[in-house]
């Protein structure tokens, strides 16, 4: 029996930089390092730090250490808002000033304590319905408690900034191809334009434009990973009006232009199922 919102990932060798999208997330490595590109900010994080999201952002990460012999290997779990709310009011109040909606911070012995017991239910799924919320609240609760914790709780705050920030990132993770007005988001936000655009940048580090583009580009990956040769039908798809604007932005984001960059991430994927296959 799985354990809900827990995710066990392991590499067998460094990657090369990959789109991902960091939904609310708390993360934890115990072999291996990781390096995180989040707009202009780079994060790296190991088997001594965590990395915690409290919005939807756009990344690009890669494994930058990991062997067959001693592979990367992380746990994450997505940070449930309801859950979250349902833990003791005495604790921090959430931030008023919106910092960056991501961070990275230490492990400590009282945070690897309830992981260690929530891994330990994978040899007795049995436990698994009694025990993992009681070890998940535990594990919500030592991040609340952590440096992050003011952060953390405007999750579960329906009236907080982030929250306001959140309504806006939904919007364009929905209509990505849709042409972007910051005037519509901002009034999803509750915020005028400028401050809607301020804020916006303090928790992604990017431009609502920055990432309408990067969410476009990540999609547009996947579609050609999934669609060989099709770089033109995929541009318009995402939302360009130019194949040729579509490859110069793709190509400065993934370095390579999107045929060559879909065709080598193949290849990758191709020589990392044989390492497994050989481990």
């Amino acid at each position: 029996m799985a354990i809900p919102r827990l995710h066990i990932g392991k590499g067998f060798a460094p990657t090369d930089p990959r789109p991902c999208l960091y939904e609310p997330t708390h993360c934890l490595v115990l072999q291996g390092a990781k390096c995180v590109l989040i707009g202009d900010q780079v994060l790296h994080y190991d088997a001594a730090s965590y990395f915690l999201a409290s919005i939807d952002v756009p990344a690009t990460g890669r494994i930058i250490t990991a062997s067959p012999e001693r592979p990367f290997l992380a746990l994450s779990l997505a940070l449930d808002p309801l859950t979250l709310a349902s833990l003791p009011l005495d604790l921090p109040p959430p931030d008023d000033d919106l910092r960056a909606g991501f961070a990275i911070s230490e492990v400590t012995p009282e945070l690897v304590d309830p992981w260690l017991r929530l891994l330990r239910l994978l040899d007795a799924p049995q436990d698994i319905p009694a025990l993992a919320p009681l070890y998940e609240r535990e594990i919500l609760y030592r991040l609340l408690r952590g440096p992050q914790g003011g952060m953390l709780r405007q999750i579960a705050s329906a009236d907080s900034r982030l929250s306001q920030i959140r309504r806006s990132i939904a919007w364009i993770r929905t209509h990505y191809a849709k042409p972007l007005r910051v005037e519509v988001l901002a009034e999803l936000a509750g915020m005028s334009a400028s401050s809607f655009h301020r804020h916006f940048k303090g928790v992604t580090a990017m431009s609502p434009l920055q990432y309408q583009k990067n969410v476009r580009l990540q999609q547009a990956r996947r579609l050609l990973l999934a669609h060989p040769g099709a770089a033109a039908r995929v541009a318009y798809a995402v939302g360009y009006e130019s194949p040729s604007q579509f490859s110069r932005e793709y190509t400065r984001l993934f370095g390579a232009p999107p045929s060559r960059d879909a065709a080598r991430l193949r290849g990758e994927t191709s020589r990392l199922d044989q390492v497994i296959g050989a481990v």
